[in-house]
C-alpha cells in the first residue's frame, strides 16, 4: 500500500525521466500526501519526451501530476495536495477543516509555492543549466543574497516548531519536496534549524515509500524513433 490497480485515485507521473531528475519529478507530492494518508492510488504513466495529445485536456502544460478522484479531476501538485487534504484518509488529517488551523496550513502551502520555489528554481538555473551563460554568472551574487534571506526567515519562523504549521500536513509535504532543488548546495546546511526540519521531513517513512514507488515507475529510456532523434 497505497499502490493498487483498483484504486478509486489515480495518478499520472512519467514513465521515464533523465538521471538528475528521478525522484524529484512532482508527482512525489500527492504519492506522499497519499502515503500519509493510508490512501491507495493507481499509476497511469504517460511519456516525457513525446506527451500524448490526449493528456493535454487534463493537464494544459503537459506536466506532472495529475490526479483524478473518481469524478473530480485536479493539475498541479500544489492542488492535489489540497484535494487529498480535504478528502482524509485512514491516517491523520493534513489539512484543518477549518479556522486558523487550515488558514495557517494554507498559508504555509502557498509560501512553499510561491515565496520560495521560485528563488530557488532560479538559483538551480543560474548554477546548473545556465551556469555558463554570461548573465547567470552576473546574477548568482544577488540572487544568492535575496534566496538567503528567503531562507532566513523561514528559518527564523521554524525556530521553535517541529512542523510548520501544528501538526504535519500538506504545507509540509510542500515545503520539504520545494527545498529539495537545492539539497546539493550548502543553502539549507547552513541553517541549523531549516536543515533539522528538512531532515524530519525526508525520514518520515511517507516520504520515504513515495520516493521509492516514484523511482519504481521508471523504465529504460525512450528509443531514437520515439525522441525524433
Amino acid at each position: 500500500m497505497p499502490i493498487a490497480a483498483d484504486a478509486e485515485i489515480e495518478i499520472t507521473a512519467f514513465e521515464w525521466v533523465p538521471d538528475f531528475a528521478k525522484g524529484y519529478v512532482r508527482d512525489i507530492r500527492p504519492r506522499w500526501a497519499c502515503e500519509e494518508l493510508g490512501l491507495s492510488y493507481r499509476e497511469r504513466l504517460i511519456s516525457a519526451v513525446s506527451r500524448p495529445d490526449w493528456y493535454y485536456r487534463d493537464q494544459p502544460w503537459g506536466q506532472v501530476p495529475h490526479l483524478a478522484d473518481g469524478g473530480v479531476s485536479v493539475f498541479e501538485s500544489g492542488a492535489t495536495l489540497v484535494h487529498l487534504g480535504e478528502r482524509g484518509g485512514q491516517g491523520s488529517a493534513l489539512l484543518p477543516a477549518s479556522g486558523q488551523a487550515r488558514a495557517s496550513v494554507l498559508s504555509w502551502t502557498f509560501a512553499a509555492f510561491n515565496s520560495v520555489e521560485p528563488f530557488l528554481f532560479e538559483w538551480v538555473n543560474v548554477s546548473l543549466f545556465a551556469a555558463k551563460e554570461e548573465w547567470a554568472k552576473l546574477r548568482r551574487p544577488s540572487l544568492l543574497t535575496e534566496l538567503g534571506k528567503r531562507l532566513d526567515r523561514l528559518q527564523a519562523a521554524l525556530e521553535d516548531r517541529e512542523w510548520l504549521a501544528g501538526a504535519f500536513s500538506i504545507a509540509d509535504i510542500a515545503m520539504v519536496t520545494t527545498l529539495r532543488s537545492i539539497d546539493d548546495s550548502d543553502l539549507i546546511e547552513a541553517r541549523p534549524a531549516l536543515a533539522a526540519y528538512y531532515a524530519r521531513g525526508l525520514a518520515r517513512p511517507g516520504f520515504q515509500a513515495a520516493l521509492a514507488d516514484q523511482i519504481a515507475a521508471f523504465g529504460e529510456p525512450p528509443s531514437r524513433q520515439q525522441t525524433g532523434a
